[in-house]
């Protein structure tokens, strides 16, 4: 069990490394974007090239990160009768789920799609579009996704055995962080903190506090 559980360790690390890329690639799409945008309103022009890599990064933000969001429990679960079993019957229930629905469904994808992949780096497939991409890259991310998806499901496995055996944590259990929202308004509080620590050295009038924090206090 300590080998796989070793096992269930690097794939969660390769997962976890893939989706801080993409973190970065989310930022990339953000900037393309919006010069893609100003590029055509203002200069009355566009490239075909710009608005594929567009694409593609799009595809890379989807299909990349679906072994992370396995990792992470980000998914979606519809849960109105696993709710109301025990914790190991919900566990014998992940296990079920993975082995005959997520395990087969990204493996047979994964294997249908690397053809379509070779077929396409063999003859250089291009973009129909005037001034397009090489197609095969973008393919490419097909069976990476899914292989990705496939190992996250391994991993996941791994982790249901030694939940079952006594030997590790709940794997449905998040990483315990705070939400955007959460993170949000704590910095929402500090800069009002902020301002009103400026006004009272700035010798100001201090902030009016609204009702609802004075009842707090």
């Amino acid at each position: 069990m300590r080998i796989l559980l070793a096992l269930s360790r690097l794939i969660d690390a390769i997962n976890q490394r893939v989706g801080q890329v993409v973190m970065w690639i989310t930022l990339i799409v953000v900037f393309i974007s919006a010069g893609n945008a100003v590029v055509r309103k203002v200069f009355h022009t566009s490239s075909n090239a710009w608005l594929e890599v567009q694409w593609y990064m799009f595809g890379a933000m989807f299909l990349l990160t679906a072994g992370y969001t396995l990792l992470r429990n980000e998914h979606v679960r519809v849960d109105i009768l696993a709710s109301r079993f025990t914790q190991r019957r919900q566990i014998y229930l992940e296990l079920f789920g993975t082995l005959f629905f997520l395990l087969p469904m990204a493996v047979v994808i994964l294997w249908l799609s690397w053809p379509m992949f070779m077929d396409s780096y063999v003859t250089n497939e291009q973009s129909s579009n005037s001034g397009g991409l090489v197609r095969w890259p973008v393919k490419l991310l097909i069976p990476a996704g899914f292989l990705l998806l496939v190992l996250a499901g391994v991993s996941h496995l791994i982790k249901c055995v030694a939940f079952l055996m006594g030997k590790g944590p709940d794997p449905r259990d998040k990483p315990e962080e705070k939400s955007a929202e959460e993170r949000l308004a704590e910095e929402i509080a500090q800069e009002a903190i902020a301002r009103e620590a400026a006004l009272r050295a700035a010798g100001g009038p201090a902030p009016v506090q609204d009702s609802t924090r004075q009842g707090t206090r």
